[in-house]
């Protein structure tokens, strides 16, 4: 494990995590960029509750942001997309075990612009690939990204997969995926339903069968190397009828119990 001061030689070697770069008070976040809306507004919160600084959230792929805590990248604490990225970074000694829980459901749906003529949409057979009319399917990367696992997951077992796979748009992340259909440059993706709700230039045209792919399920956890006093504190937040009210009003199910925390 690479102690922080050592994280600034690896600045050449490795992609920068947006917002990475924090003051030394503040609690400090990895989370998959899919939690973006939900988890801006229960930081605000939490802040404007405790009078506390506002953590600093650094929001990118799940598997991006594992490889950086990998690579000694300082975090308070982990939010993944799915338990594969999870169970890495708890290989790797990165994570309080014992603090681990699993805080999110999900669902991933078919989105096309807004002015599209494209609805209802069928997903079986190659009824997703003549809706494409030659254009592209956005996705998150279908081999590290959980949205684009969970995407290519759900399409070989509708048999769909056959039919699009060289026809697949591949993003660094799921709001990336979400921003070419959003902006016209790609007729299709394939998102999560709380990325399609938060993006007024989408709508949704299709959603996946819970059974043609594993369980969406985002796990949390505190890393190994956190010293910041407040991070326990904030983590804990995450599971208060605040944060609840958060997640859900942007269409994540949440899969804990409320704790006292307002």
């Amino acid at each position: 494990m690479l102690k922080r001061r050592s994280w600034l030689g690896l600045a050449l070697a490795l992609p920068l995590v947006p917002g990475l770069v924090h003051a030394q008070n503040n609690v400090v976040v990895f989370a998959a960029a899919s939690l973006k809306n939900a988890l801006d507004e229960i930081a605000a919160n939490w802040s404007k509750d405790t009078g506390k600084p506002v953590p600093r959230i650094s929001y990118a792929a799940s598997s991006a942001l594992a490889k950086q805590m990998e690579q000694g990248a300082p975090a308070d604490m982990f939010i993944s997309a799915d338990l594969d990225w999870m169970d890495y970074v708890q290989a790797k000694n990165l994570i309080k075990i014992d603090s681990r829980f699993n805080l999110l459901g999900n669902k991933i749906v078919v989105i096309a612009p807004r002015d599209s003529k494209t609805t209802n949409l069928v997903l079986k057979g190659d009824d997703l690939a003549k809706a494409l009319a030659g254009g592209r399917l956005s996705m998150a990367n279908i081999d590290a990204v959980p949205a684009g696992k969970y995407g290519k997951a759900a399409l070989e077992k509708l048999g769909a997969w056959n039919a699009v796979k060289d026809s697949i748009a591949q993003a660094e992340n799921v709001r990336a995926a979400l921003l070419l259909v959003a902006r016209g440059e790609a007729p299709l993706g394939i998102v999560y339903s709380t990325d399609a709700a938060a993006e007024p230039n989408v709508r949704i045209v299709a959603t996946f069968p819970a059974d043609s792919h594993p369980p969406i399920i985002y796990p949390a956890a505190l890393t190994k190397e956190s010293s910041n006093a407040d991070a326990k504190a904030f983590f804990d937040f995450l599971r208060s009828a605040k944060a609840r009210t958060s997640f859900e009003k942007q269409g994540f199910t949440v899969l804990v119990k409320s704790n006292s925390a307002t």
